[in-house]
């Protein structure tokens, strides 16, 4: 005779919920973390610009304007401006899908696999178009069980971690910072991986993050509704 499971209270049920919940939406972050570093390395390989590190952008921008170098100005202000505009497009693209991520990952594959295939040795609206997938991705995961979390920027995630370790060292003991280098590991390892494949591969690499952003898309399908439309932004 199977022995009988144990009984849960209802606070002890929300409380292995909300656990595996956390765990389910770390792993989304750490594989879309992954993505966004893999299509940064590629980018910045290929064209010598950054795809989704915009501070980079920005002082770049800065040190153009400093320089008196309009035409690498106007390049930059387009490039932080297609960022913004794939941001919006993202939260757009999941209002209109009813928050599901699938329609929102499989939008970014298109984008990613079109820079991939652009024939023109002129690159840059290949650039544009992985600049606005990965403004796009932001809208996939925003946050985990209350957590803020970043994919395409690991400034605030590394902030957060600090901030957390300096009141650990104090004798707090709060919850949270240490996933914050979740999305850091994820970035670093995938622009690791990506700058592999743009060494074999150039620009085409951006078909594996296309083919990623796709397989993230799908898998995602398996995450409970109320769990998907708690990480993703309103």
């Amino acid at each position: 005779m199977l022995p009988s499971a144990p009984h849960r209270t209802p606070t002890s049920r929300l409380l292995h919920t909300q656990k595996w919940r956390g765990r389910v939406g770390l792993c989304l972050v750490a594989s879309l973390s992954v993505l966004a570093g893999m299509t940064d390395a590629i980018g910045f390989m290929a064209t010598g610009d950054f795809v989704s590190f915009m501070s980079g952008n920005t002082t770049r921008l800065a040190v153009a304007i400093s320089n008196g170098d309009w035409s690498m100005t106007l390049r930059l202000l387009v490039l932080v401006a297609m960022f913004v505009v794939g941001n919006a497009l993202g939260v757009i693209i999941t209002r209109i899908g009813r928050r599901h991520a699938l329609p929102l990952m499989l939008s970014i594959a298109a984008l990613l696999c079109a820079a991939a295939a652009w024939p023109f040795e002129a690159r840059f609206p290949a650039l544009l178009a992985a600049i606005i997938a990965m403004g796009m991705l932001n809208a996939a995961v925003e946050q985990v069980n209350g957590l803020p979390i970043g994919l395409t920027y690991v400034t605030g995630a590394l902030s957060r971690f600090g901030r957390g370790l300096g009141r650990w060292l104090l004798g707090e003991r709060r919850d949270g910072w240490r996933v914050q280098l979740i999305p850091w590991t994820g970035m670093f390892a995938g622009a690791v991986l990506g700058a592999v494949l743009e060494h074999h591969f150039g620009l085409h690499a951006l078909y594996s993050s296309g083919l990623l952003a796709a397989v993230l898309g799908i898998v995602a399908l398996k995450i409970p509704r109320r769990w998907q439309l708690g990480y993703m932004p309103r």
